[in-house]
């Protein structure tokens, strides 16, 4: 059996900080005295309904202490999604309602289980505490001073910039921390980002007299555009129930610079071959996509963004649609509505879209005042919108 020290080393492995130091390696070997596996906590607020490989980066690291032997306590913020996350805003988080949060909840944690073993899976919603009774905030909210809250790298620009700060926002980081509490975590892992709040849960388990957690920060993934952290509101996106072929296109589409650390923290190799960037890329999209949809399905994407890119033809199936008749006005199709009814995008997006060129019928590119569409034309085409966006139209008349 591998050593405290031993697995701690293999832990650390890729993480950004681990405070305090040697403070996982004791836990290990208290957790070797005594037999018992260590409770390792994630907490994600669900604000948005889909898993990126952003996330996989610490769900990975989970799994890891999985494999070890311990728990994971994963902890879906149901309640602190009502605050909102204020890490590296400059303004509050847009509200959501109850619907969308329980709705966001359930697709969270079933896609989580992509990456961590159900079996050593403990979740919980920390709306079970966080309901608590006025006299129990109060106890929780003298336990840390506005000074120590306002320490906070993004409440502190806001201050100095003059921008509002609710006490709401302001509660968050002891809601978090209280998480730990609840739980009686013995470790926290979280983005570089949430280095405040997992040490505010280290501070709370010592007012409430428990022992407390080691914290471990892992590297925020770049998004697609290899300039922004990975984020689902930005557009810059890879989402892991994505289809094989709309993962592997988006995996060709990184830039090269960012192609190692893709391959650190996504596959664990941290020495990569990227002389070739195309074919590096390529290698990336397989494993990619096979993790999370098989061999078979990396084959055929790899096959479909060839076919598009290569060969430049659309792909071999490509969904129908009817044209809605409400569309159609002498003759003639809108195409802004048209696009934002099949792609689920806003019609200045589709407009845009056409201006800069990136909208086909059939392969012919349209012009940026080509906005009505003979229904004629249409019919039995297909429309290319951007890279990886095909529909064929069939008339309902």
């Amino acid at each position: 059996m591998a050593k405290p020290c031993e697995k701690a080393n293999y832990l650390q492995r890729n993480a950004v900080e681990l405070l305090p130091e040697g403070e996982l390696e004791k836990k290990l070997r208290l957790s070797d005295e005594e037999g018992r596996g260590l409770r390792v906590k994630l907490g994600i607020d669900p604000t948005a309904p889909d898993i990126h490989l952003g996330h996989t980066v610490v769900l990975q690291k989970l799994r890891e202490f999985q494999d070890l032997g311990h728990r994971v306590v994963l902890i879906i913020g149901d309640y602190t999604a009502r605050v909102g996350e204020p890490s590296g805003r400059s303004e509050a988080r847009r509200a959501l309602d109850g619907e969308e949060i329980v709705k966001n909840s359930q697709t969270c944690k079933k896609q989580a289980f992509k990456v961590l073993d159900i079996e050593k899976t403990e979740v919980r919603l920390n709306s079970e505490w966080l309901d608590m009774k006025m006299d129990e905030l109060f106890k929780l909210a003298r336990s840390v001073t506005i000074a120590q809250v306002i320490e906070r790298d993004d409440f502190e620009t806001r201050f100095k910039e003059g921008k509002p700060i609710s006490l709401l926002e302001m509660l968050y980081p002891l809601l978090q921390g209280y998480d730990s509490v609840a739980v009686e975590a013995d470790v926290e892992l979280g983005g570089t980002d949430q280095k405040f709040n997992l040490l505010m849960g280290r501070q709370l388990q010592q007012t409430y007299g428990q022992p407390q957690q080691a914290i471990m920060t892992m590297p925020i993934l770049p998004g697609t555009d290899g300039h922004l952290r990975m984020s689902k509101s930005t557009g810059n996106y890879i989402g892991v129930t994505e289809s094989p072929e709309e993962m592997f296109g988006k995996v060709m589409s990184i830039p090269d610079e960012i192609m190692p650390i893709y391959f650190e923290l996504l596959v664990g190799d941290d020495d990569p071959d990227i002389s070739n960037p195309n074919e590096a890329k390529r290698s990336l999209g397989r494993m990619l996509v096979a993790r999370f949809s098989g061999d078979d399905e990396a084959k055929r994407a790899e096959e479909h963004f060839d076919r598009l890119h290569k060969e430049k033809r659309a792909p071999e199936q490509v969904e129908e649609e009817g044209i809605p008749s409400d569309l159609i006005a002498d003759g003639k199709v809108h195409l802004p509505a048209l696009m934002a009814n099949s792609f689920d995008i806003s019609r200045c997006d589709a407009r845009r879209m056409i201006a800069q060129g990136g909208v086909r019928i059939d392969g012919q590119p349209l012009s940026e005042d080509e906005l009505d569409v003979d229904m004629e034309r249409l019919d039995g085409a297909v429309l290319k919108a951007g890279k990886r966006r095909f529909v064929r139209y069939r008339s309902t008349a």
